[in-house]
């Protein structure tokens, strides 16, 4: 299944590139997403472990780009949440005894590691600066 949480981190850096130096507090991103604040701060957690955002604790804290959105690239946003897009299997194995189902689960991760190559490759092209240019 392929999770929320790629577009949760894209929608933080794109905030944070708009505002460049500027720390945002956690509440001001979590209204922009319209999420709670703690599953913000879990996602901006991640982010800094990566080094993509610095943050700042305090009264005037709140976090920041790490370095230029034009240095980010959207695979490294994938790499640190997903890894790789996982499209899924049949929740029953398939027969082994028939010339499909002895095969499908290796074509299928034939295809999907095709995909995702290709995901990545398409992801590699794109600078957080210039997915944020039109907002």
């Amino acid at each position: 299944m392929i999770s929320g949480k790629f577009a949760i981190s894209l929608h933080i850096l794109t905030l944070l590139t708009k505002f460049p130096n500027e720390y945002l507090s956690s509440d001001f991103i979590a209204g922009s997403l319209n999420l709670h604040p703690v599953l913000v701060r879990k996602e901006i957690v991640n982010l800094k472990n990566n080094q993509l955002v610095i943050s700042k604790e305090g009264k005037n804290g709140g976090t920041m780009l790490a370095k230029s959105a034009s240095q980010i690239t959207l695979d490294q946003v994938l790499k640190i949440t997903l890894e790789k897009v996982s499209f899924g299997y049949s929740k029953n194995h398939p027969n082994p005894n028939c010339p499909v189902g002895e095969k499908m689960n290796n074509k299928l991760d034939m295809l999907y590691t095709t995909l995702n190559n290709q995901i990545t490759g398409q992801l590699m092209t794109i600078t957080l600066e210039q997915f944020s240019n039109d907002f």
